[in-house]
């Protein structure tokens, strides 16, 4: 574990890489979200408020200067969106079996630790760009619209779908802020209803890619550098924003705004949100779950097969 070493936010800060990938996840955010304007679905929530009858009412209705900033693995999907796309990929043959195992056991273990390793999610990254260089934009986007129905819908939560929901219902824009390729993204966001999306751009030339990103990952400070940029370019107030995610390693975008939220929180981030006394809200267990009103039995089920694909991956291993 000693890899996340480096990622613990006080080392951190921005680079120019950071900023380049947080501008261009804020541009093509911007793009899409504008093209896909008339299609944005605005239904009911899946499940009641989880706003804690204690709490004062937020978010507050009519108040077009705020907006709402999600992060996607672990808290607003069960598990890691490139992981289960890359599932999809190889369904449709366009890796090796050896891949594969490689992409089950970092989903597996993501899903037992709650966290990401750094080491897995490069790993999983460079695997992906590898595997799309020289496809079009537009044949990725294609097969991401199969895989979310295959892979992705069942594994979201009900519960910060429906604080998603409550800022839509506010009057409020809301985006998913993710190191997942942009075009993954913007199809979960789309599907979701919500407004648009921010994550890792792949560099492409006459819509196709080359295999290269545009700047860095969208991750840790990267994705604070997307949600300054997005929010300078929509004129949003970062202080009456919200943010929500489940990682210490997006501290910083939490950090940028007025209204951070802890969502199935790692250990370093459930800690340093109860120091800053920022609000929790954890969907893995049934008792944690009941608390907010949640009902908790699918996402229970499918965390404990992910918990015992490890376990016993990490018995054969030994």
């Amino acid at each position: 574990m000693a890899a996340l070493g480096w990622l613990t936010p006080r080392r951190r800060s921005a680079t120019a890489r950071s900023v380049l990938a947080g501008e261009a996840a804020a541009e093509a955010a911007r793009k899409t979200s504008a093209e896909d304007e008339s299609a944005l679905l605005t239904g009911p929530p899946d499940q009641a408020s989880d706003q804690a009858p204690e709490e004062p009412a937020f978010p507050v209705a009519g108040d077009d200067r705020a907006a709402a900033f999600f992060d996607l693995d672990n808290t607003v999907m069960q598990g890691a969106a490139i992981f289960h796309f890359g599932r999809g990929l190889y369904k449709r043959k366009f890796f090796e079996r050896r891949e594969l195992t490689r992409f089950a056991w970092q989903q597996a273990w993501f899903r037992l630790a709650g966290v990401e390793d750094p080491e897995h999610m490069q790993d999983a990254r460079d695997s992906a760009l590898s595997i799309v260089k020289g496809h079009r934009v537009s044949e990725l986007m294609s097969i991401g619209e199969e895989i979310y129905d295959e892979y992705m819908a069942d594994r979201i939560w009900p519960g910060t779908r429906a604080l998603a929901q409550a800022h839509l219902d506010a009057g409020q824009r809301v985006w998913l802020v993710t190191a997942a390729p942009v075009e993954t993204a913007t199809i979960i966001a789309r599907r979701l209803g919500l407004t648009g999306a921010l994550g890792t751009v792949a560099e492409s030339v006459d819509g196709v890619y080359t295999g290269r990103l545009v700047g860095e990952p969208l991750h840790g400070p990267a994705k604070a550098e997307a949600v300054r940029a997005l929010a300078a370019a929509e004129e949003l107030d970062l202080e009456r924003c919200a943010a929500y995610s489940d990682s210490h390693n997006d501290i910083p975008m939490l950090s940028l705004v007025g209204h951070p939220y802890a969502i199935n929180p790692d250990t370093k981030l459930r800690k340093h949100a109860r120091a800053l006394d920022w609000r929790l809200r954890d969907y893995r267990t049934g008792r944690k779950a009941a608390k907010v009103g949640i009902p908790a039995a699918a996402g229970v089920g499918a965390l404990a097969g992910g918990t015992a694909a490890a376990l016993a991956l990490h018995r054969r291993r030994r």
